[in-house]
């Protein structure tokens, strides 16, 4: 299995194991930064064993790769997201413009927060922006549109929570800030890829302008313990 066929893993168990909890055959990001959990081999038994105990009585896992609940183990949900790659050396800035982009620190966080749960980008918890190097545009104070970096691995880093105010849209912000995200990536050595809901027609079609293809789609899925 090829790294970004299992994307929480290769990041808990590489780059961001100090953000990891969990043993044996299952991590997960502890859960101030994101909801994300992983198994080293959904097949084994052991990892399921090692992931009931990490999530305890009535917890919950959500995985990123589409696979079979192990005995004792229930689907609650799941949808259809679109991984996507960033092929090619160069980002065309010409995208960023005159757009404003500016660099987030942790005095944007309530900010942040806020702007994406009026959005729903993604999961988003309360260190969520520490995961990465994050970018947006700042209008009074307020951080009305942004991108940022979440799972890094050894040669990939995840673009997420791109978002824009609903009173700034029409813009650029968003495309802006992800052309952004990716050459700083890209400079950093490590190649961007994201994950976008399959029917977001709106935001793929962004992602193709700027050079991102459709690698594979994967089929997350939230799952929890039998009886619980």
């Amino acid at each position: 299995m090829r790294p970004l066929d299992n994307p929480v893993w290769h990041a808990l168990s590489g780059p961001q194991a100090t953000l990891a909890e969990g043993s044996g055959g299952a991590r997960r990001y502890r859960v101030e930064f994101a909801p994300f959990a992983a198994l080293d081999d959904a097949a084994d038994p052991s990892a399921w064993r090692a992931l009931a105990r990490l999530v305890g009585p009535g917890g919950i896992a959500l995985l990123v790769p589409e696979v079979e609940p192990a005995d004792g183990w229930q689907l609650l949900r799941s949808f259809e997201a679109h991984q996507m790659v960033f092929d090619h050396d160069t980002v065309d800035l010409s995208a960023v413009g005159d757009a404003g982009i500016e660099d987030l620190d942790g005095s944007d966080a309530p900010s942040m927060a806020d702007l994406a749960i009026a959005t729903e980008p993604g999961p988003w918890a309360a260190r969520t922006h520490e995961l990465g190097d994050f970018v947006g545009v700042r209008v009074d104070g307020r951080v009305v549109a942004m991108a940022g970096q979440r799972m890094r691995l050894a040669d990939a880093v995840e673009i997420s929570a791109v978002c824009t105010d609903p009173d700034h849209r029409g813009r650029g912000l968003a495309r802006a800030a992800v052309a952004a995200v990716a050459a700083r990536t890209l400079a950093a050595g490590r190649q961007p890829f994201l994950h976008v809901r399959v029917e977001n027609d709106t935001a793929i079609r962004l992602y193709e302008a700027l050079g991102f293809r459709v690698r594979t789609t994967l089929r997350p899925g939230v799952f929890a313990p039998a009886g619980d």
